[in-house]
């Protein structure tokens, strides 16, 4: 999941690597980068996605409790809707 969410905001800034950062030198000797603000969006996107936990553990709860014991599902119906949805694809 999360290899997913670093390439959908990628793909958002529709770049692998922060461009234009530039090196520059100042006259005293000093060393100073600057980050575009293209840059530091995908800085801080990337920061949010990796503090971000790989499940919601309320939703996967909720899920359990709700389907905890048996689930039956009968094949006829089940089929009606595979095909229905397949259906519906254009290819």
């Amino acid at each position: 999941m999360r290899i997913s969410a670093y390439n959908a905001i990628t793909q958002v800034y529709q770049t692998r690597r922060p461009s234009g950062s530039k090196a520059t030198k100042r006259a005293n000797g000093q060393d100073e980068v600057d980050i575009s603000s293209a840059g530091k969006d995908y800085q801080v996107a990337k920061k949010a996605v990796a503090e971000a936990p790989d499940t919601r553990e309320d939703l996967v709860a909720a899920m359990k409790k709700k389907y905890s014991g048996d689930v039956t599902v009968d094949p006829g119906d089940f089929a009606d809707v595979l095909l229905s949805r397949y259906n519906g694809l254009s290819f």
